[in-house]
């Protein structure tokens, strides 16, 4: 497990294995590539940022992150697998979210991509990307930069 602080100052617990914070999270992260790009979505109020938000009622988790990857780029995911669950410990609550990494086949253009502007797409990430302005919070802690280094390790992503 491992355990830091967020831009907030909030703490963060992130693990990669079976061990569940809950079995029933608030919220799903879906890490994306489309053709050899890293898939973002382009925030109307945080920035670039992967795609995720609230599991709805009667929703599993799995089927959240389609549905989000699909709202918020237009994105038809090919293959997803689960990859871990962090627990943020805010001021007024505790979020749970669930981490998905999605091979997305196809990108349709759409008239609405829910609270974004659609996808974005990058060859590469900013090796700093906490000093880019245009990177949502979620993108500038350190659950990006260990589920990045977790993929390459297990090689699901080169």
């Amino acid at each position: 497990m491992f355990s830091f602080k967020d831009v907030y100052h909030n703490n963060v617990h992130l693990v990669f294995d079976e061990t569940f914070f809950s079995k029933q999270p608030g919220h799903v992260w879906v890490v994306c590539r489309y053709r050899s790009q890293w898939l973002l979505t382009d925030h109307a109020r945080r920035g670039h940022e992967f795609p995720g938000g609230k599991i709805e009622v009667g929703e599993s988790p799995v089927d959240a992150a389609v549905r989000e990857v699909w709202e918020e780029t237009g994105g038809i995911v090919e293959k997803i697998q689960f990859v871990g669950q962090y627990k943020v410990e805010g001021k007024t609550e505790v979020v749970i979210k669930n981490i998905y990494y999605a091979n997305v086949e196809k990108l349709v253009e759409k008239d609405n991509y829910m609270e974004t502007n659609g996808p974005i797409l990058y060859d590469e990430l900013p090796r700093k990307i906490e000093a880019v302005p245009e990177f949502s919070f979620i993108m500038k802690d350190e659950v990006l930069t260990h589920t990045i280094r977790y993929l390459q390790e297990q090689q699901i992503i080169v």
